[in-house]
């Protein structure tokens, strides 16, 4: 399934219809119509990600997040992850010791 067609799907089970979203979104019909008819590849990224918030997506892999999710964090952590994972054996060891030195400072304990 294509991004624009998990789109489609979450506006339509959200909202009456791709018109009365658009409404909402303050996006002109045609053009939400047309992204989602070819594709959002072409569409304004700041759009895509006001629609991934209102729709509750996360904007990178177009997943439902959780009810009360903080979508910047889910952004941040995504990227981490992605950086993560690239990193061999020695590096990834490196990251999880230096996590570990930054949750014994206050600054980054959770209250």
């Amino acid at each position: 399934m294509t991004k624009a067609e998990i789109l489609k799907r979450e506006i339509l089970s959200q909202y009456k219809s791709v018109r009365q979203f658009a409404i909402d979104m303050s996006i002109p019909y045609s053009t939400l119509v047309t992204a989602l008819d070819r594709g959002i590849e072409g569409m304004a990224y700041g759009t895509v990600i006001k629609m991934c918030d209102r729709l509750n997506l996360n904007p990178v892999d177009f997943s439902t997040l959780e009810q009360g999710t903080d979508l910047g964090k889910k952004i941040v952590e995504n990227r981490v992850m992605q950086q993560y994972v690239k990193l061999n054996k020695v590096g990834r060891k490196k990251i999880l010791d230096m996590m570990g030195d930054f949750s014994q400072l206050d600054k980054y304990q959770a209250d």
